[in-house]
């Protein structure tokens, strides 16, 4: 209640939170963050410790940019592109497995044909119907 004795209704802007997106550092960054801690040179004053909590980074990924840039491999500094890697298409296994899907259809229909006429030729051996032989 204010002063005048009126009510007031105080509302809250609910924001709804965005998911989360991993984080990629570009090779320059990594290379600058490297070079940074690579100058802190006293193990025990807190100085690395200082640079990875004001970058907002853990100290798994400076040994790991550390691990590849000893590699040599200057491509693994720069971002990797994350999930399956895509398979070459190879037009063969293609109309492979095209046949293979027709076969297996054509063999279950030959199947399901073989099952109605042995059906047919026992319904007709029942009936009496000449010049067939039930099996």
């Amino acid at each position: 209640m204010d002063a005048r004795g009126e009510v007031v209704v105080v509302t809250e802007d609910v924001q709804v939170v965005a998911k989360p997106r991993r984080r990629t550092y570009t090779a320059e960054y990594k290379r600058r963050i490297l070079k940074e801690a690579d100058a802190c040179t006293a193990p025990g004053d807190g100085a690395i410790g200082a640079l990875l909590r004001r970058e907002g980074l853990y100290s798994s990924l400076l040994v790991e940019w550390r691990r590849a840039r000893g590699r040599g491999e200057l491509a693994a500094l720069a971002p990797k592109k994350r999930g399956r890697k895509p398979t070459p298409s190879d037009p063969r296994e293609r109309k492979i497995s095209e046949l293979e899907r027709q076969l297996a259809q054509m063999t279950g229909r030959a199947e399901r044909a073989e099952v109605l006429v042995d059906a047919q030729k026992n319904l007709a051996a029942l009936l009496g119907r000449p010049g067939v032989t039930a099996l």
